[in-house]
């Protein structure tokens, strides 16, 4: 390391948010960056760990110290190439990773100030595509074809491993633009979309093909194109025919379609009006910043409402930052497990994930945090048909004596929570698949439920590896 005791003389310093005042009025990233000097000096407080545990939590297997080292000495393209070999969208994970790798640095175990990896991540990243050393490569190809379903960051790593090895890939993406959760999920104050198409103008030029509008299917082993993709403007009834009849050609399959079934909530109201799935809003606020239009009786917007959202993980809290910029009356957001402890958890020590209380930039903007609540039904006290307020009731949670999950149990009356819109943020089913074919393969959140974007990434290259030895066996 270039200076091995930097972390005792260094301080963690982060780039911090945009004032709260001036980032709620717009869509742009909240996330600020740093000067050259400060990253540098961030990237020296790396230390030359006999062990590098970061290394072994991420998913990716990224060498934090050695690109940490790099930046630190103004080495940044050796620094992108030592991100690039583990890591073929660092972009992504540098904006919206829970950095698994900094819970595991040994500055944060001992001292609680990780090294400020996914920030140094993302400026390494930036810095090589405005520098030029983001180039095009266009590997040798190897006369085989594989197709991968869905474009979200599973698909997208599947389809990028396979392309450098020198399959020809196209992608089929059921909607209108790749990026999956990426594009449709995540808010843009988080990840501006223009950074998703920069990468797949990338991958583009380097050969993987893309098909947009094709909800894709597989028959008795058979791939078949199952919507008019004309619908779409993607393409028209002679290339749909042609689209399917090249289906067959296809030496392996990847299917990366995700987890599109949300975790509904069951409980008398649900069909009122202003009761959404988180992603109801999200998506189409990011379709609506991307220029598509929506008629007022489509629109779910927070605009001048109060707004309940019922879940506490990232989806919530996307949920949170979204109505903020709406211009919601109120936000509040209630989870049915207790409040995690500050800073600290006695029950989840290294190497488990520290399950301690989380604030987010959205959070910060303004919101009213509960814990313990359960949902019981959703009013509709006007008689119109809308939801009004949503009734509650605080729990508790008791071990149950047989083990497994504790027992819910009551702990205290019912009450009324005011809300004109309610947004549901529970998380998602884990999709249940036929038995395929060999050549087909499962990877990412298809595969394992819903996680985290780190690790879909991982897991398409991952599948990728298995595509290969599988056609290499044939």
């Amino acid at each position: 390391m270039g200076n091995p005791k930097a972390f005792l003389t260094v301080p963690r310093k982060e780039a911090g948010y945009r004032p709260v005042h001036d980032r709620i009025h717009d869509f742009g990233e909240v996330e600020q960056t740093l000067n050259t000097r400060d990253r540098q000096e961030q990237a020296s407080r790396c230390m030359d760990c006999g062990v590098p545990f970061c290394h072994w939590a991420c998913p990716l297997g990224n060498k934090d110290p050695e690109w940490n080292d790099a930046l630190y000495r103004g080495e940044w393209e050796t620094a992108y190439k030592l991100l690039k070999k583990t890591n073929p969208f660092p972009e992504f994970t540098g904006r919206i990773c829970p950095a698994l790798c900094e819970k595991a640095c040994v500055l944060y175990l001992t001292t609680g100030e990780a090294v400020t990896n996914r920030e140094n991540e993302a400026a390494i990243t930036e810095r090589a595509f405005l520098e030029g050393y983001v180039t095009i490569e266009r590997p040798e190809r190897n006369g085989k074809r594989v197709t991968v379903i869905g474009a979200g960051p599973a698909g997208l790593a599947a389809a990028n491993t396979l392309n450098y090895m020198g399959y020809e890939v196209t992608v089929f993406e059921k909607n209108e633009a790749a990026g999956g959760l990426l594009r449709y999920g995540i808010p843009n104050f988080k990840l501006n979309k223009n950074i998703i198409d920069r990468r797949i103008s990338v991958m583009e030029q380097e050969g993987v093909k893309f098909v947009y509008g094709a909800a894709v299917k597989i028959d008795n082993g058979k791939l078949k194109i199952e919507n008019d993709l004309a619908s779409n403007g993607a393409a028209n009834n002679s290339q749909l025919s042609t689209f399917n009849s090249q289906l067959c050609d296809y030496d392996a399959i990847v299917i990366a379609s995700g987890t599109p079934t949300a975790r509904n909530l069951k409980v008398p109201g649900r069909s009122l009006k202003g009761v959404h799935l988180a992603l109801e809003l999200l998506s189409q606020q990011n379709r609506v910043l991307a220029g598509m239009e929506f008629s007022k009786e489509e629109r779910v917007t927070a605009k001048g409402k109060d707004v309940l959202v019922i879940g506490g993980g990232d989806t919530g809290s996307d949920c949170i930052g979204t109505a903020h910029r709406q211009g919601a009356k109120s936000v509040t957001q209630i989870e049915i497990m207790p409040k995690p402890p500050v800073g600290h958890n006695p029950a989840t020590p290294w190497p488990n994930w520290p399950v301690i209380l989380k604030t987010t930039s959205s959070h910060e903007e303004g919101c009213t945090r509960r814990w313990n609540i359960n949902t019981l039904e959703f009013l509709d006290e006007k008689g119109d048909g809308h939801v009004t307020g949503v009734r509650v009731q605080p729990i508790d949670w008791k071990p149950n004596p047989e083990g497994g999950r504790p027992i819910m149990v009551e702990a205290g009356e019912p009450e009324v929570i005011k809300a004109e819109l309610v947004l549901l943020a529970m998380g998602f089913l884990k999709p249940e698949h036929p038995e395929y074919p060999d050549n087909v393969f499962l990877c990412g959140d298809a595969a394992s439920g819903a996680s985290l974007v780190v690790r879909a990434i991982a897991s398409g290259k991952q599948t990728a590896e298995k595509v290969h030895a599988y056609l290499q066996s044939k």
